[in-house]
């Protein structure tokens, strides 16, 4: 398989080429320096992901699965290639820019939460509808959190939760503005086999409710096996 069977998503899903795109990579190469010589982390990657849809993408450790979706949530330049997220290409943007253009409109949920300790839950999910001047930011994050069956612990702190909880509280997080677009590394890693099914119940579940395109790296294929698309990274190719 050649990455040119990437442009096209599934045929059930009904979406030409002429649909808008959530993201679109094209030839993205990513290389580091290293003691040893410059080292390949992507090598030519193209993807389409349009609005709406979902993809996972699985491949063995050090793939290049997590920096290709930095990249493509514009955390990290690309070497060479193209980036376009929501309609903007990212090349030359500032990190200012790239902030502006992020806000509200792509999230991103980590493996390792990622939540300020020092902040309830309420407010972890609060603080960046903050930042994105939305008016009714504390309904926003009690309604994010009560969906995703936390309204119970809006006044807990991180080190009060389980990790499952704490991961639910992200989910909320990245979902409460309902974004355009979610980057997902690994949402489930640090959970164990129940409360990884609850956070993809949930995100998928989102996904499908606000048309948020959904982009998901995972070592889990079952997990995986749960989107439109599943994609394998292997040496910083996409197949």
């Amino acid at each position: 398989m050649t990455n040119q069977t990437l442009a096209t998503p599934p045929a059930s899903k009904n979406i030409t080429q002429t649909e808008a795109a959530a993201l679109s990579l094209k030839d993205v190469h990513l290389t580091l320096p290293a003691l040893s010589g410059a080292v390949q982390i992507l090598n030519g990657v193209d993807l389409r992901v349009a609005v709406g849809e979902t993809v996972s993408i699985i491949g063995p450790s050090g793939s290049g699965k997590s920096s290709m979706i930095s990249i493509a949530a514009g955390l990290e330049a690309p070497t060479s290639g193209t980036v376009e997220l929501l309609g903007s290409d990212l090349s030359g943007m500032n990190e200012d820019e790239l902030a502006r253009l992020r806000r509200g409109r792509a999230t991103m949920i980590f493996q390792s939460f990622h939540l300020l300790p020092t902040m309830t839950a309420l407010d972890n999910v609060r603080a960046p509808l903050e930042i994105a001047s939305v008016n009714n930011s504390k309904d926003l994050a009690q309604q994010a959190l009560a969906d995703v069956k936390l309204d119970h612990r809006m006044d807990h702190y991180p080190g009060q939760m389980s990790g499952g909880e704490q991961q639910r509280v992200a989910v909320a997080r990245a979902l409460a503005c309902g974004p355009d677009i979610v980057f997902a590394d690994e949402p489930t890693g640090n959970l164990d086999e129940a409360t990884g099914q609850h956070v993809a119940d949930l995100l998928f579940a989102a996904a499908e409710k606000r048309n948020t395109a959904l982009v998901l790296v995972t070592h889990d294929t079952v997990l995986a096996a749960r989107a439109m698309r599943t994609l394998t990274m292997r040496s910083g190719r996409l197949t």
